[in-house]
């Protein structure tokens, strides 16, 4: 199971190997195998390619051409801005092309390439996998085996051999609360800390706090997905912020603090823009004067002797002279696009360096601290935000670059995503330290978030009840928003169960994986029906289901009802650090063995119920989901708290 200390640096390196590589072909093989095993009208249907497309050029930025297309009709998909995707005809596994989503839209997706895509009627759009990260993850280890980690004590606090030395100093933020400011002083001189934030405990606020007490020294944050690097540079974008990363991924309100802009920005850049309209220049003179000295050309002549014979006015192995003198011509202008291009490169590096050494905070992905940008850069500190979404090779990938480290994040939420289904690879960094070392870490005590109600379950399950509730907010409820009470929603309580006695049973698609349970979605687009007719807002309801299957069918179902709904409706992995006033969460398991699936993974059920502010609304089977006992105690709590009703006494 879990390995927790290792003996060696190179125990932890071969552990580690398998993993990364089982999860790379796990990962591959998901797409590919389903890219071979369905039609594409198959692939389509579940979200992960988009058939009959038309593309147009959409322009260029910085460095990339902007394709769009598009389909008046545009099926649901699972494609979202930052997925590495390939297009095709229509036959991906004979020819394809990789590119990157810069945006999604009703009726079009926008990729950015560096290449020029090919020509075609119609195209086809699959998801697929980026190698890259796990490249990165390889050569972490590697440089961990060659001694490069810059911590003191690194190696040993890594492998679980020794306590990180904590200290705590005597300095505190106006901005924090108690227990935030303790993280914040244990924070500042110890080697290694974790802030650990259970929900709406304002983790993102303490970590942005600890960051401004180390402006002055070398920062690097990053975080496992780019909303999550995001959310702390929107903290901090008062400071000199450089976020490293691709534009596609970066959000548009940030994109001023990219470093791809900041570079062209610079007045240096002028001259490199002169130096590319010259390259450009001698390209097109290549083109049009000259013959490129391809081996057909050539016959076997080489560079030098072309160059001697046209001095000479001479021809050779059936090659004219008029022949050879064009490829001399060729290579005299390739040896000056080459020396343009190294002059560029210089200055575009020179730019580079000087905006990374004079910033405040540097801003990343784990896997993009890994990148050419940051190669060879070391940092006083860094900070490490969701780590306990991350896997450890993934953390590895930043914490090697500096002398400390502090992370944040909360291990009671969700592990790291993984295709592989080793579960090895769920126990992230931030998990196997707070289980190794008792000091390291200090837990936010305060909620921000939700009523207490809804609070105190949550907090007692998975939190030893530590997590109380800011006094402002203990009694917010929907009332505050001027919703009508209806007793179809249970009024203004702000905890409600809806038991569905059997009545509405789970149903398998042909050929998913998934579950979908449609009585039970119906019931729920009631609960939203009621909510618009008492006044709520679309944008104040969300509903969270654990499988994507059930999702899509009430998707569906509120597209039918509305025209453009704007009501949310994810998984729980897609709500994660998210929030909304109302909640509406369907559990979806009814069966006669009463089983539950992998609704026994309780973490999921944690993020689930802990995004509502002021009304928590949960839809399932009291009988199926008992055989649990912590879904047991959440009913009965419901019950002796909250309201707990029988679908039959909806109305």
């Amino acid at each position: 199971m879990y390995k927790k200390r290792f003996k060696s640096i190179d125990e932890y390196k071969n552990y580690f190997s398998e993993l990364i590589e089982k999860e790379r072909k796990a990962e591959k093989e998901f797409h590919l195998n389903e890219i071979k095993r369905l039609s594409g009208t198959e692939r389509q249907k579940r979200g992960r390619a988009v058939l009959g497309l038309r593309m147009k050029y959409a322009g260029d930025f910085l460095d990339f051409k902007i394709y769009r297309f598009n389909r008046n009709n545009m099926p649901e998909h699972q494609i979202k801005v930052g997925d590495i995707v390939l297009i095709s005809r229509g036959e991906p596994l004979k020819f394809n092309q990789e590119a990157t989503v810069s945006a999604v839209g009703r009726n079009f997706i926008e990729v950015y390439s560096k290449e020029p895509i090919f020509r075609s009627k119609l195209y086809r759009l699959d998801l697929f996998v980026n190698d890259i990260t796990f490249k990165r993850m390889l050569k972490a280890l590697d440089e961990v085996e060659n001694g490069k980690l810059k911590m003191k004590n690194g190696l040993e606090i890594l492998l679980g051999q020794k306590e990180p030395e904590i200290v705590e100093v005597n300095e505190k933020s106006e901005v924090l609360n108690p227990s935030q400011n303790k993280a914040l002083s244990k924070a500042i001189n110890s080697e290694m800390f974790l802030i650990h934030g259970p929900p709406g405990t304002g983790k993102t606020t303490t970590v942005a706090e600890v960051i401004k007490k180390h402006i002055g020294k070398k920062l690097l944050v990053t975080a496992d997905s780019n909303v999550a690097v995001d959310n702390v540079l929107e903290k901090l974008k008062d400071f000199n912020v450089v976020r490293i990363g691709h534009p596609a991924k970066i959000e548009s309100n940030l994109m001023k603090y990219s470093l791809d802009v900041k570079i062209r920005r610079d007045k240096r850049y002028k001259e490199i823009e002169k130096l590319i309209k010259k390259i450009d220049d001698l390209k097109y003179l290549q083109d049009k004067k000259t013959k490129k000295p391809t081996p057909g050309r050539r016959r076997g002549i080489s560079d030098e002797e072309i160059l001697s014979l046209a001095k000479d006015g001479k021809g050779k192995r059936g090659v004219k002279a008029e022949w050879v003198k064009e490829m001399a011509q060729w290579l005299k202008i390739q040896e000056n696009i080459n020396r343009l291009y190294d002059k560029k490169n210089a200055l575009f590096e020179e730019i580079m360096h000087s905006i990374l050494d004079t910033a405040d905070v540097v801003f990343a992905t784990n896997s993009a601290a890994g990148g050419d940008f940051l190669e060879n850069r070391n940092f006083d500190v860094v900070f490490i935000d969701e780590a306990a979404q991350a896997m450890e090779p993934g953390t590895l990938i930043p914490l090697i670059k500096a002398k400390k480290a502090i992370f944040a994040g909360d291990h009671k939420q969700l592990p790291p995503t993984i295709l592989s289904n080793d579960e090895r690879l769920k126990f992230s960094m931030f998990e196997r330290f707070t289980a190794l070392y008792e000091n390291i870490y200090h837990t936010l005590e305060i909620q921000y978030r939700m009523n207490e109600k809804i609070n105190n379950f949550p907090s007692c399950e998975f939190y030893e009840c530590k997590v109380k509730t800011y006094e402002k907010i203990k009694n917010i409820t929907i009332k505050d928003l001027k919703i009508e009470e209806k007793n179809e929603f249970g009024g203004y309580e702000p905890l409600v169960f809806f038991d569905t006695k059997g009545k509405f049973l789970e149903k398998i698609k042909k050929g998913s994986p998934s579950k979908y349970n449609p009585l039970e979605a119906e019931f729920v687009v009631s609960l939203v029906e009621e909510f618009l007719k008492a006044g709520a807002k679309e944008e104040f309801i969300g509903i969270i289901t654990p499988y994507k299957d059930h999702e899509e069918h009430i998707k569906k179902l509120l597209s039918s009802k509305f025209q453009v709904p704007s009501i949310e409706i994810r998984s729980v992995d897609g709500f994660q650090g998210r929030e909304k006033e109302i909640i509406i969460l369907s559990l979806v398991r009814a069966n006669e063995k009463e089983q539950i699936g992998f609704l026994d993974d309780l973490r999921r059920l944690n993020v689930a119920i802990t995004r509502a502010k002021r009304k928590l609304i949960v839809v399932g089977d009291v009988k199926t989901l008992s055989s649990n006992k912590t879904y047991k105690r959440m009913i009965e709590y419901f019950n002796k708290n909250g309201i707990l009703r029988g679908i039959d006494e909806f109305r």
